[in-house]
């Protein structure tokens, strides 16, 4: 169990809001939030570690706010060779999830300290959370994820990319699914490295070495995700580029499983959202599959911790953040400021 603080400074430069600090070993944040499902609960790839949820007993953290000067606005916010740039999710809750995610990988990979800039949009994430909605072919709307039109958000994603360059970021990071469907357009003509969850995760299974679970069999990874990330496709693209075999929720699945479990969380009946990713879990891995990609936030906060279905699953966050603190350890180690 760590505990400790953050120091965090508040500014209004060009973005609605951001966040700069720098993470230590022996520090954590402290959920504020109410809602108990949406709490962070890292897992490890493969297999799934106890030591991970330590994190759930982090300590309050201590907080201070300071305003702005000069050089701050003039130039870039940090210079440390290492410093991460974060382009905030489909809400806070999500962000403040990943921050703690890196926090808690920090401390595990001994990682003394991590200098990060957050960019936290509260339009942006209405804007995305409005595509996912838009995008789930409910009963009562045809409307394909492919008819509908993303050009604002992904000039604002942009626009955020491109200022946690000018705040310093040598690396970004974006802690939302739903974004990643534009990675491409958001990450042309980037200067820094910009790294995909995709990606990152895809990384992770090929180095654990899984055995599939038929001999002579391909190794079977199930995504269990909202409709818009998977029509997005990006999941599936990375993981079978890297020789994987992808197993997705059938259409019956979607329609009276996977859709039901979400809405059935939007009126925070918690138990029967719960009771229905369990069935949506057995569907896949009755399949075959070796381990379950849980990409949506939601879902991987509904299980409560110590469940067995969760040894299966992973969480795509954890992923990106042990792949941030990866290259911090590497680029900061080789890379100097002057």
């Amino acid at each position: 169990m760590f505990d400790g603080s953050m120091r965090m400074s508040f500014h209004t430069l060009n973005c609605p809001s951001h966040l700069v600090g720098n993470i230590n070993k022996h520090r954590s944040l402290y959920r504020t939030w109410l809602n108990p499902v949406l709490a962070a609960q890292p897992s490890s790839t493969l297999p799934q570690t106890d030591d991970s949820s330590n994190l759930l007993e982090s300590k309050r953290s201590s907080v201070s706010v300071s305003a702005p000067t000069s050089s701050q606005t003039s130039g870039p916010l940090l210079n440390q060779a290492n410093t991460v740039g974060i382009i905030g999710g489909a809400s806070t809750v999500s962000t403040l999830t990943f921050l703690e995610k890196l926090i808690f990988w920090s401390a595990k990979n001994g990682e003394e300290n991590l200098p990060f800039v957050v960019c936290s949009d509260p339009a942006l994430n209405k804007e995305l959370s409005s595509c996912e909605r838009s995008a789930v072919p409910y009963r009562h709307t045809k409307t394909a994820l492919s008819q509908l039109d993303y050009t604002t958000v992904v000039e604002n994603l942009r626009h955020k990319r491109a200022f946690l360059e000018h705040s310093g970021a040598r690396c970004i990071v974006l802690p939302c699914h739903i974004s990643h469907t534009w990675h491409e357009e958001i990450s042309e003509g980037c200067s820094v490295p910009f790294l995909h969850v995709g990606e990152c995760v895809a990384s992770e299974l090929k180095e654990a070495n899984l055995k599939p679970i038929e001999a002579g069999g391909n190794l079977r990874i199930g995504v269990l995700a909202t409709y818009a990330t998977l029509k997005a496709g990006f999941y599936q693209e990375k993981l079978q580029s890297q020789g994987f075999e992808v197993v997705l929720p059938d259409k019956a699945t979607m329609e009276h499983i996977v859709i039901p479990a979400v809405e059935a969380l939007n009126r925070k009946d918690i138990e029967g959202a719960r009771n229905l990713l369990r069935i949506a879990l057995q569907v896949l891995l009755v399949r075959a599959v070796n381990t379950v990609i849980l990409a949506s936030d939601d879902m991987c906060g509904l299980l409560p911790w110590g469940d067995p279905l969760l040894k299966k699953c992973i969480d795509p966050m954890d992923a990106l953040a042990r792949s941030t603190i990866k290259w911090a350890q590497s680029y900061g180690k080789t890379h100097v400021d002057t």
